[in-house]
């Protein structure tokens, strides 16, 4: 599919930028090795995409209804018929009570998406840009919810995928084969990176993940999440939340909704940008040492965690960015903490990824930071439990059909 055939939406990106020097490049090709402009040996500094806003917001939906493409004037282009229905998720009020917190808080239920996961919003730009340079296929590595969004977005693209993974549980396995596509595992997590700068030597495949260290990842990737930004504005009768709570592996969904946030400060339709909080595993977080630290890029010891999608070693760049601009912080949760917040989620009927639950458990710091009287909150969760390692192996109590043990079971 060459790019001038493409059916392509109305656009105001005009450019690429370093977040680091401000260095300016052409919109196309899409920089995926970080800025050279300012490469060092330990440090490549991701780009964002740079806009020529429009005059009035005349272009904005009244409602957060499903489809990025209505957000189009503020997003790269994008291929209109690769959408599919992503965005729109539902801001559910919390009902239970956290401690310190007399704000009202929500749950911005990202499992809604078409493949239950925040993912999709940025694998529709990914896609669509892998179609604009006419790229043979897409590659990415991931632990499933992006290796399942890149999947089905490049089949719906008519472009082949390979995903790199690590062995998973069954369930997460066949969500990533679902779509036709070539789903790969290695036994090490560190072999899906050389695996896949061979592919994107060799075949040429466009790439939907970092494969650099610390992460860039891909710059029109993030610009996806912004619409997040504008869904809560618009979820909330047209106002801002006070705080944002979103899980952090390598922050682009962090920088996406800090950024959609500052845009909408930029039209003029919000007073102040919200406090954006990263939520770590405590068994690493490298953003919260590096913004206490006041460093770039932070390098840490992971120990196991059941967060096994985001507990990682280094952090990336783009989640300083988020932390600093909107004066946010990130902080660390621990094991047991996510576990009660899932567990909470349930009681309120969202089964949420425990990488997902993080949100929820770091609102019980909120008065630790500062915050969460003046409010609303808004908790981030990015994906369905069905992911989770131990899914499956739960036992449903089995008895004999009769009444008699069905009265002393209920009774346990």
């Amino acid at each position: 599919m060459q790019a001038k055939k493409l059916q392509m939406t109305e656009s105001t990106a005009r450019a690429q930028r370093c977040l680091n020097c401000g260095q300016e490049y052409p919109l196309y090709p899409p920089i995926l090795f970080g800025c050279p402009a300012c490469e060092t040996e330990d440090f490549k500094a991701p780009l964002e995409i740079v806009y020529d806003y429009p005059s009035s917001t005349d272009w904005m939906p009244d409602a957060a209804l499903p489809g990025l493409t209505r957000y189009a004037p503020i997003l790269p282009p994008l291929v209109a018929d690769v959408s599919m229905g992503e965005g729109g998720t539902a801001l559910v009020p919390f009902l239970g009570e956290i401690p310190g917190v007399s704000a009202e808080v929500y749950i911005k239920d990202e499992s809604r998406n078409p493949t239950w996961s925040h993912k999709d919003r940025l694998n529709l730009c990914v896609t669509s840009t892998a179609l604009a340079v006419d790229a043979p296929g897409i590659v990415t590595a991931s632990s499933g919810n992006h290796g399942a969004a890149c999947a089905a977005y490049a089949a719906r693209a008519g472009l082949p995928a390979i995903v790199f993974t690590t062995p998973r549980p069954p369930a997460v396995a066949s969500f990533m084969q679902a779509y036709g596509q070539k789903i790969v595992a290695v036994p090490e997590p560190h072999m899906r990176w050389t695996l896949l700068e061979q592919v994107i030597d060799k075949l040429g495949y466009h790439p939907a993940s970092n494969f650099t260290t610390p992460p860039t990842n891909h710059p029109f990737g993030s610009e996806g999440y912004k619409t997040i930004a504008y869904e809560i504005y618009l979820q909330l009768d047209k106002r801002a939340p006070e705080a944002v709570f979103i899980p952090v592996g390598y922050a682009e969904l962090l920088f996406g909704v800090y950024k959609g946030f500052k845009e909408l400060q930029l039209f003029g339709l919000i007073d102040t940008i919200p406090f954006i909080i990263g939520c770590e595993p405590a068994v690493g977080a490298p953003l919260k040492k590096a913004t206490e630290d006041n460093v770039r890029v932070a390098h840490v010891d992971v120990q196991p965690s059941d967060a096994y999608a985001i507990a990682v070693p280094v952090n990336s760049y783009r989640g300083v960015v988020a932390v600093q601009g909107s004066e946010g912080n990130a902080v660390g949760v621990t094991e047991a903490a996510m576990h009660d917040a899932q567990a909470a989620l349930g009681k309120q009927g969202i089964w949420s990824e425990i990488s997902s639950a993080i949100a929820l458990a770091a609102v019980h710091q909120a008065s630790e930071l500062g915050i969460g009287q003046r409010g609303p909150l808004v908790v981030v969760t990015t994906s369905s439990g069905f992911k989770d390692i131990h899914v499956g192996q739960n036992e449903i109590p089995l008895i004999d059909g009769s009444w008699e043990e069905l009265e002393a079971l209920l009774k346990q």
